[in-house]
């Protein structure tokens, strides 16, 4: 992608091969006239030499000044609320601020704001424009932006009435959202376990995924309705299961308003980072720092996992700089260590 053309070069080469003159051979009058002018050019050159020794800072204005290049910015670091429940909203926003922190991606799991589900939905009908202004000005007024907000729901049940219900779910999260003035929502594809064990789990059987392809046009449809985007976050044990798997979903749902977030610990088991966004860096509008052990399910804060969190930083300031990177699986005890690996590798990578 980022070759350089030398074709143009290869030409001038070709055509001074073809027009470079045959110099006439030396008289004795011209071997003469040409060696006094090589000691003349040569005493020049002393003498020019010299005198730049002797007055270094002679020089132009132009080749003083030559611009540098700026500094690539740092991307943005920020924190998902939802280990923090112990919080109210405007508790939460200002220890936040005193360490930092700038962004957040909110769930509604703070101790005055309770409705958060895992894969579930949650009766968001008491949460009026006003509260919602409320929630949301108590991290602003502190300085911090809100990027996006949780919700998660179930989009792959197998029955049709479950997926209609949680379909109206993320509706009402996408009015809250907007009474926030928050534009993009986060979730995933779901998750479905059958009460019986199947040969091939839910969310990689055939007519499951025409099913999910046509609820996400249907989300894909009531987000421009609100005029929102949704990012759908991978996972190697559901239906998007991988980079490229992610990808296929997002081509074939094809709308402005669907999205990827990118977990890169979430994809650690079955792609490595280079293809991660080589998949999906045209899609990527938020990527979650946490880590996780290979062959180990459950995550873990930054820093405490395998991920090789030098080439993460490196690839998300090439490929996708406007997007933030979230701490995820934090809390009170853990997110001040989380943090500081993260900014740590960043500092080194951007001053090395």
């Amino acid at each position: 992608m980022w070759k350089l053309a030398n074709g143009a070069r290869a030409g001038m080469i070709g055509e001074s091969r073809a027009t470079v003159p045959i110099p006439a051979p030396l008289t004795p009058h011209r071997r003469t006239l040409t060696m006094s002018t090589l000691i003349d050019r040569r005493r020049f050159l002393a003498t020019s030499a010299a005198a730049t020794a002797a007055f270094p800072l002679a020089i132009s204005p132009s080749a003083a000044a030559q611009p540098t290049t700026p500094a690539k910015p740092l991307p943005t670091v920020g924190i998902a609320t939802f280990g923090f429940p112990g919080r109210t909203n405007a508790e939460l926003a200002k220890e936040l601020a005193g360490e930092r922190f700038r962004t957040v991606q909110l769930f509604l799991s703070q101790s005055d704001s309770l409705y958060w589900k895992y894969n579930d939905r949650s009766d968001v009908s008491d949460l009026s424009p006003e509260r919602c202004r409320a929630i949301a000005d108590a991290y602003r007024s502190v300085g911090i932006s809100i990027h996006s907000l949780g919700v998660y729901t179930n989009l792959i049940h197998p029955d049709a009435s479950e997926r209609k219900a949680n379909l109206a779910y993320f509706e009402a999260m996408m009015r809250i959202a907007r009474a926030m003035d928050v534009g993009t929502l986060i979730t995933e594809a779901g998750h479905y376990h059958a009460n019986v064990p199947e040969p091939v789990p839910h969310h990689f059987q055939e007519a499951v995924w025409p099913t999910m392809v046509q609820t996400g046009k249907e989300l894909a449809r009531c987000a421009e309705s609100h005029g929102v985007t949704v990012l759908f976050e991978p996972y190697y044990q559901g239906f998007l299961a991988s980079a490229k798997r992610t990808r296929l979903f997002l081509e074939e749902v094809d709308s402005p308003h669907i999205r990827a977030l990118l977990d890169p610990a979430n994809l650690l088991e079955v792609n490595d980072l280079d293809e991660m966004f080589a998949q999906l860096q045209l899609w990527i509008g938020c990527l979650h720092a946490k880590d996780r052990k290979l062959h180990v399910v459950r995550g873990v804060p930054a820093g405490q996992g395998d991920l090789d969190y030098k080439r993460l930083v490196t690839l998300a300031a090439e490929r996708t700089p406007a997007a933030p990177l979230i701490l995820e699986y934090v809390g009170p005890d853990d997110y001040r260590q989380a943090r500081d690996h993260l900014e740590g590798v960043m500092q080194a990578v951007f001053n090395a």
